[in-house]
């Protein structure tokens, strides 16, 4: 029965009821979803489990997520659980191409599973017992039948082998057949022995996956840094890296740094052989770092044309020497963008200080204009204030990036953020984004916002597919993920949205996105669900802490509840100034349709940038029908 325990190995035990892992009475840490993947692969003991059998057990059909990297990320835990070395497995082995068998000795009784789509009648009812003490005949007839058992798995695996090796020929082949070859930069490794000095190793990982991503981006694809930036001090093989980042190339290296001397190392591997392709070092002033990175870019380009045997021109890369106060500009630079990726309040604004600073530096620093558009373009929906201030400052900056360089993806994407979610220019909006993707096509942000953009106009399909372009390029980025799975919600494919927020949970269970599950709780009527999500994932001090409790009081008919946390609400507002779009919500919910409408226009005269969900957003659906609504939705040029 599944009450019953699992005993394995010399002294683990796993108790499926509780989800508890134990080893000689000790309770081990182990998450959900890696414990019942254990449980699948114990359960087929010594059968090889398919990577497709872990997604249907596990998650089911049709969530968008990055299943491969989940599944990796679970197989780590469990290994790392059970001390268990996956170059000489004595627990989980991995079958190349295929999925992962349990090899141990299982002690006690193991069934197929009562619970669930493998679930079998029978197993219900009865229990398969294994002992340790087997009589001989059992014991000769389980070495045969185990021996035939391994005969077939042999054959199978050849021939996988044979139909693998074609795929991954085909997926490295040649640049003309239309593929692209798949390259990640790795974090360098700052050997400084200055932990003040990381922003600078992390600066140069982000700047060569920028040279890398516009070099040649018809033919290499390179992995965004939310994604590369997950293996910083990683243990990992190398080979286990590429193959849950789908890279056919890895760039790795180290930076040493003090006042008057840069070294710069840098290596390139072929995966599929583990060959060197190519390493250099690289011993420079400061002011010629940017020579440094144009001269590995080209020449890791060239590597990989000549490994896969074409010769195709590559465009001149320039080779710009750094004044000094440029260089303390690009500094500064590097810094903004240290703290812009934390994507934090705090961080923006840290984000924006530095940027302004390397501004003052150098007034002609187009990049740096570009990261202050983007941190204010953002602040404003991350703190849930009114946004009229930091989008007028976003702005200025976007059009002075582009007045200096309008080749610059990043100031195109973020113009286009302004005038998409201040200005309600869907149409020019369209085209910036479409410009940042063009000039490139690895710009996996540029990708993911086009994604909300599209989703917000109704135009699912292409939402989601352009959210998988922003996924193939940013496989771990949980921004990513879970802004799929806001798509999912405005779709009204209630049931993946929540599959899909929580699998993005299980690699990080307080990433503040995943907090719109509620809204989806509350369209499926789990209004309980919906008030412990808010309760566990919402801070008390957040506006849209009392906003979310008074809709989903509101729409589950406790209204006594629903006016206290409205009251709530209204007293932070005369505290500290709130987006009035964060409290339309809680009189929809209240069935207060005519002051909903109040607070909505009072968005529409902050310009707010919350309006941009209003044709999609099943939260509005009480409203759709009222005249002011629909005047409202043209007005935000929604609809015609």
């Amino acid at each position: 029965m599944e009450s019953t325990p699992i005993r394995f190995g010399d002294d683990f035990e796993l108790d499926r009821r509780s989800q508890k892992l134990s080893r000689a009475g000790r309770t081990l840490k182990l998450e959900r979803i890696p414990t019942e993947i254990l449980v699948l692969l114990i359960e087929k003991n010594g059968e090889t489990v398919s990577r497709e059998q872990i997604i249907e057990r596990i998650w089911g059909n049709g969530v968008f997520l990055d299943t491969d990297n989940s599944i990796n990320g679970a197989i780590r835990k469990i290994r790392q659980a059970l001390k268990d070395d996956p170059e000489q497995p004595q627990f989980i082995q991995t079958v190349t191409g295929w999925g992962y068998r349990f090899i141990a000795p299982v002690i006690s009784p193991v069934i197929a599973p009562v619970t669930g789509p493998d679930a079998k009648p029978e197993a219900v009812a009865a229990v398969a017992q294994y002992s340790v003490r087997e009589d001989s005949t059992a014991w000769f007839r389980r070495r045969r039948l185990l021996g035939i058992s391994i005969l077939a798995t042999a054959i199978v695996l050849i021939a996988g082998w044979a139909v693998y090796r074609q795929w991954f020929e085909f997926q490295v082949r040649p640049f003309g057949s239309g593929g692209r070859a798949m390259l990640a930069v790795l974090p360098f490794e700052n050997l400084t022995g200055d932990a003040g000095q990381e922003y600078f190793s992390d600066g140069m990982t982000e700047e060569m996956i920028t040279q890398l991503g516009s070099l040649d981006p018809e033919h290499l694809g390179v992995i965004a840094r939310t994604s590369v930036m997950h293996y910083k001090r990683s243990q990992e093989p190398l080979q286990q890296i590429a193959h849950e980042l789908g890279v056919q190339y890895v760039l790795e290296g180290s930076v040493r740094r003090d006042v008057e001397r840069v070294r710069i190392t840098a290596q390139l591997i072929q995966m599929k052989d583990q060959t060197h392709l190519w390493a250099r070092q690289y011993d420079r002033e400061p002011k010629d770092v940017l020579v440094v990175q144009s001269e590995i870019a080209k020449e890791i380009s060239g590597e990989i044309q000549s490994a896969l045997g074409e010769n195709r021109p590559i465009a001149p890369v320039p080779e710009p020497t750094l004044s000094p106060e440029a260089f303390e500009a690009y500094n500064l630079y590097l810094k903004g963008q240290y703290f812009w990726n934390k994507r934090t309040v705090e961080g923006f604004q840290e984000a924006i200080g530095y940027f302004r600073q390397a501004t003052d530096k150098d007034p002609t620093y187009a990049r740096a204009y570009a990261g202050l558009a983007a941190s204010y373009a953002l602040i404003g929906t991350y703190s849930g204030t009114p946004a009229a201030g930091s989008a007028s400052q976003a702005r200025a900056a976007a059009l002075r990036a582009l007045q200096l360089d309008d080749n610059l993806p990043e100031a195109h994407a973020a113009l286009a953020l302004i005038v998409q979610n201040h200005d309600y220019d869907w149409q020019t909006a369209d085209k910036e984004f479409k410009r940042a993707i063009e000039l490139n096509p690895n710009y996996a942000t540029g990708h993911h916002w086009y994604a909300e953009h599209l989703a917000w106009r109704g135009r699912f399909d292409e939402a989601l597919r352009e959210s998988e372009r922003a996924r193939q390029l940013d496989p771990l980025s949980l921004i990513i993920a879970a802004d799929n799975g806001a798509i999912l919600y405005y779709f009204r494919q209630y049931d993946r949205a929540i599959a899909q927020f929580n699998a993005v949970r299980e690699l990080d269970p307080s990433f503040p996105r995943t907090a719109i599950i509620f809204a989806a709780y509350v369209q499926k009527g789990m209004f309980a669900e919906a008030e412990v999500d808010i309760e566990k994932h919402m801070p008390g001090d957040n506006p849209w802490h009392w906003s979310s409790l008074a809709y989903t009081y509101g729409r589950a008919g406790n209204q006594a509840k629903a006016e206290d946390a409205l009251k709530k609400l209204l007293n932070l507002n005369q505290r500290q100034l709130v987006d009035p779009m964060v409290i339309a919500p809680a009189y929809i919910g209240m069935g207060n349709n005519d002051q909903a409408i109040v607070w909505l226009e009072k968005a529409y005269a902050q310009h707010s940038n919350g309006l941009t969900a209003l044709k999609v957003d099943p939260a509005y659906d009480p409203l759709r029908d009222d005249p002011r609504f629909q005047n409202l939705l043209r007005r935000v040029g929604l609809i015609q």
